[in-house]
């Protein structure tokens, strides 16, 4: 069996299973297993894991045309609409399983991920319902979490700003973040996917604009990670998951505005992004986290496993150049040895350490989701290109 059809059979027995097993009839999906697969039914409902479930069931239910896969999909839609703040807009960091809102916090890379929750299952279904929804949720974002220099991160309910703990990490606070604009450009580039709106494809555009100037670092073949409000970087940083992902996620997005001059512009760009990940943090034993001020971080961390395939994918495709491809298989191999999580009703360890010893971190919690690695399969699967591999 070829790997794109043991990709399939992945999705199909193992990550499917999993997070259909975490349906809760009050609503929406259990939103905490510990390592020791215990699941808490009482644990908050993070709007972003939510978003996700509903992105990866919706995806799901288009791309394999299964009808069985319409309620989980719905269940999922059902409750992010209950996350809503109908009297501020945008939707809440987080709510308790009776729907109460429990952190209020509005935060911009929270709105983009329902956008695009909400985006793949207008795509899937057809609900004009759902695809106002997302319009309503991108007019917050343009209205409300931005300035005229690009996107701001964290807000209060009534949108008065806050501080953003929530999206800064490795010892700085951050006013603007590279993660929080990709998310956003991958939102609306699927929002645009579902009628072509004018505005949203503007948008687009801009923010191309905001990576190529601020982000990208063409000395460095890399994207800088944190910022003040003027875009000035805050710390010496290589986010390699963040950098491989980029390069296949905005690639699509060129794809989808068909446009030959921003392709032509951005393209060679993100594929000096892949290399440069490639080579200095991808080999036969997974994909490594980060490189903080020349030290590397060689934990294998699930997303950035799955990023990373896509990654090589991607940039074998634009390139033919056999590295890639073999970086593509590699990971694949990797993840079932040491990434999968073979224990019964297990899904993937969030992460493991080089000698492939899991680490004790959730299964599932507000960031662990089916989103990076049932995205890493759809994404292969979809569209008969790599079919033979």
């Amino acid at each position: 069996m070829g790997m794109c059809n043991e990709m399939r059979a992945h999705l199909e027995t193992v990550i499917l299973p999993f997070w259909e097993g975490l349906l809760d009839a009050r609503g929406g999906y259990i939103g905490f297993v510990d390592c020791d697969l215990h699941k808490d039914a009482e644990a908050e409902r993070g709007c972003i894991l939510n978003s996700r479930i509903l992105w990866f069931f919706s995806t799901c239910l288009r791309v394999l045309g299964d009808g069985r896969l319409r309620r989980y999909a719905d269940h999922a839609y059902d409750a992010l609409l209950r996350m809503e703040d109908k009297a501020h807009g945008g939707v809440y960091w987080s709510v308790g399983p009776d729907f109460a809102p429990l952190d209020q916090t509005k935060h911009t890379y929270c709105q983009a991920f329902a956008i695009y929750g909400l985006a793949a299952y207008a795509r899937a279904t057809g609900s004009e319902e759902a695809y106002q929804a997302a319009m309503r949720l991108y007019d917050v974002i343009e209205g409300k979490c931005r300035d005229r220099e690009g996107y701001l991160e964290a807000f209060r309910a009534d949108f008065s700003p806050e501080s953003n703990e929530k999206l800064s990490e490795n010892g700085v606070s951050a006013t603007r973040t590279m993660n929080t604009l990709l998310h956003v450009m991958e939102a609306y580039a699927e929002l645009y996917r579902v009628h072509g709106d004018a505005k949203v494809r503007k948008s687009l555009y801009e923010q191309f604009g905001i990576w190529e100037k601020h982000i990208w670092n063409g000395r460095l073949d890399r994207q800088e990670v944190f910022f003040d409000r003027d875009y000035n970087s805050l710390i010496d940083l290589t986010s390699f998951g963040h950098d491989i992902e980029t390069s296949w996620l905005l690639d699509r997005a060129l794809d989808t505005l068909n446009d030959p001059e921003l392709t032509g512009r951005i393209r060679p760009k993100l594929l000096r992004l892949a290399k440069a990940v490639v080579d200095a943090a991808v080999s036969e034993n997974g994909t490594d986290n980060e490189c903080e001020r020349g030290k590397v971080d060689h934990t294998r961390i699930w997303w950035v496993q799955a990023e990373s395939l896509l990654g090589c994918l991607n940039a074998w495709k634009h390139t033919g150049e056999e590295k890639y491809l073999a970086g593509a298989k590699n990971q694949w191999r990797y993840i079932l040895a040491h990434v999968w999580d073979r224990r019964e009703g297990g899904e993937w360890f969030w992460s493991v350490a080089p000698d492939g010893t899991p680490s004790r971190k959730p299964i599932v919690e507000p960031w662990k989701c089916p989103y990076h690695n049932g995205r890493m399969i759809l994404e292969t699967i979809a569209g008969g290109e790599y079919e033979n591999l």
